[in-house]
């Protein structure tokens, strides 16, 4: 077999909110490389790349662990992967807490407020799974 499917394979609640987060994460990431909610910095900028390598991130994770391939790497590679979306956001775009509470916007704290419950929902389950 190419890849390895965990054991249980059933989705219970954590799975599906963690790859609700990961969708919408997903979505708003690809919305920006679009430059739909925000003007895009250009499509094949640097940061537009990126915006578009992060939403594919995020749906594929979503989708390996819908279908059960790999689970447990799918965790311990996603924690990382979101707290580093986090900081980068907060480097690139705020002079610190105040200012980031001031200006975050709508789509900017919708956003982050999926990474922390997916970050949250992926830990829980590396511990459980």
């Amino acid at each position: 077999m190419a890849y390895e499917r965990g054991s249980g394979g059933q989705l219970r609640t954590p799975h599906r909110i963690g790859i609700l987060a990961a969708g919408w994460t997903g979505v708003i990431h690809v919305a920006l490389w679009l430059g739909v909610v925000e003007p895009s910095p250009g499509p094949m900028s640097p940061l537009g790349i990126s915006f578009l390598m992060a939403g594919i991130t995020f749906f594929t994770g979503a989708y390996l662990v819908r279908a059960n391939i790999r689970r447990r790497i799918v965790y311990l590679l996603g924690i990382p992967f979101t707290a580093g979306q986090i900081l980068l956001w907060y480097v690139l775009n705020f002079d610190g807490i105040a200012d980031m509470l001031s200006s975050a916007g709508a789509v900017g704290a919708s956003d982050k407020i999926a990474q922390v419950i997916l970050i949250a929902t992926l830990t829980y389950l590396l511990s459980r799974d």
